[in-house]
């Protein structure tokens, strides 16, 4: 396992615990562990729930760590983009209920691990965003395809399109989020929540849990087309500009190339 991952039991919730200071980011070690972790708690049939959090007070998870991307190397970014669709398909797959406590900024990256965890509780001072856009780049690892299950295509096209960062109320209100709590109690909210799925058959739970993703005709397909769009903007001028922009602290001079 990897020490940018925390984990503790609570009676039959397994604590996640995103552990990359500064911003909680994700980079390979980490979404290689996540996978791994979730793979050895699907055997554990003790464990009926995964709650999902970060460190520190600041962030939830601010994203890929940008790094990544400097180079322009589309291969790394092929490589890259598979870790972040394995890991979180592997989130949304666990067997049981995912929840994320959502106990600070949840960026790109971040807010689409949280948007594959099955419910989301938020402190009321957090913000989420998807900007990917901003860097040239666009959301890989499930944002254009879960976000829209969750909100409005208006919305959706608000946060991508146009960079837009909601509240914690916002995210609320159009139904990103399903609990709102005080600073503090995001983790508290979701063991609560946990104990309450303990009291469910696990067997009817993981059941239930099937039959309801199932709808999701469509989601694969967008998952591989998101990946697919997210290595093809490698080929652009305005990738590696944007990526470096963003390193470097300044706006990016975009071509259109």
């Amino acid at each position: 396992m990897s020490q940018k991952l925390l984990v503790e039991f609570i009676d039959h919730a397994a604590v996640i615990t995103i552990n990359n200071p500064p911003a909680n980011t994700w980079d390979e070690e980490s979404l290689i562990a996540l996978k791994n972790l979730i793979i050895e708690l699907n055997k554990n049939r003790e464990i009926y729930s995964l709650i999902l959090t970060g460190s520190g007070e600041k962030f939830f998870s601010a994203g890929a760590n940008l790094n990544m991307f400097a180079q322009g190397d589309k291969d790394r970014a092929r490589e890259i983009s598979s870790l972040f669709g394995e890991a979180f398909e592997a989130l949304s797959c666990f067997r049981g209920v995912s929840i994320a406590a959502i106990n600070g900024y949840a960026m790109g990256g971040g807010l689409e691990c949280a948007l594959a965890c099955d419910i989301r509780i938020a402190e009321v001072q957090i913000s989420i965003a998807l900007p990917e856009a901003k860097v040239g780049l666009l959301p890989c690892a499930g944002g254009t395809q879960r976000l829209l299950s969750l909100a409005g295509e208006g919305w959706v096209k608000r946060m991508i399109l146009c960079g837009e960062q909601l509240t914690a109320d916002q995210s609320y209100k159009i139904g990103i989020v399903e609990e709102l709590v005080n600073q503090g109690e995001s983790k508290g909210a979701a063991i609560i929540m946990s104990q309450k799925v303990a009291l469910q058959s696990p067997s009817s739970v993981a059941a239930c849990k099937s039959l309801i993703q199932e709808s999701r005709i469509q989601l694969e397909k967008g998952l591989q087309r998101e990946r697919s769009l997210f290595i093809q903007l490698f080929d652009t001028a305005d990738q590696q500009e944007g990526v470096n922009a963003f390193l470097e602290k300044r706006l990016p001079k975009w071509k259109n190339a």
